[in-house]
């Protein structure tokens, strides 16, 4: 028996066997005890939603100009600029609406109604710099047929993560949980 190890001395951190488990050995996800992640359900809900609130809003603001991004035969026509400029907008706002609630919120309208937050990968506020490079990455997702195949791609990649990350995620070092499940003191800037 000298020759084997101890089963006790496989979890020799501190913390349940699942914070063990979630986190890496160099300690990069220490992921706040009792933190329950966002189902992707709840995710692609509250992304949707985001999407028709910002459209609709486009639609009212522009008069219906927004339109012109998925007017096919505006894009062949010699005034495909109004095209152009319409998509200009639609992808600005988005990247605003996103950004900015993100900062000041920690999360968009879509995701606070389904009591989700993004933060840090253990558990902290995110900084501006995190915002930009998920938002920018994020708005892949409205590009017709390559955002919905990558769409497609990062809900099956959270189903198959313990910690539910998208690839984007994973990139800026994120999570998506249900707010509620934070602690205290992680979840203070979150509103």
């Amino acid at each position: 028996m000298n020759d084997h190890e101890s089963p006790i001395l496989i979890n020799s951190g501190s913390g349940t066997l699942a914070k063990a488990i979630v986190s890496n050995k160099d300690g990069n996800k220490n992921i706040p005890e009792g933190t329950i992640f966002a189902s992707r359900i709840d995710r692609l809900a509250s992304f949707i939603l985001d999407v028709i609130v910002t459209t609709t809003i486009l639609l009212f603001v522009t008069k219906g100009g927004i339109f012109y991004i998925w007017n096919v035969s505006m894009w062949l026509s010699s005034d495909f600029h109004y095209s152009l400029l319409m998509s200009f907008v639609f992808f600005a706002a988005h990247w605003l609406y996103w950004r900015l609630s993100g900062i000041y919120f920690s999360r968009s309208f879509g995701q606070k109604l389904f009591g989700i937050a993004v933060v840090s990968d253990d558990g902290s506020e995110m900084t501006s710099e995190m915002w930009d490079k998920r938002v920018l990455q994020k708005l892949i997702y409205l590009v017709p047929v390559v955002g919905w195949y990558n769409g497609i791609y990062d809900l099956a990649r959270i189903s198959q993560r313990h910690t539910h990350q998208s690839n984007i995620d994973v990139k800026v070092n994120t999570i998506v949980v249900k707010a509620y499940s934070l602690p205290p003191l992680y979840r203070k800037h979150i509103k």
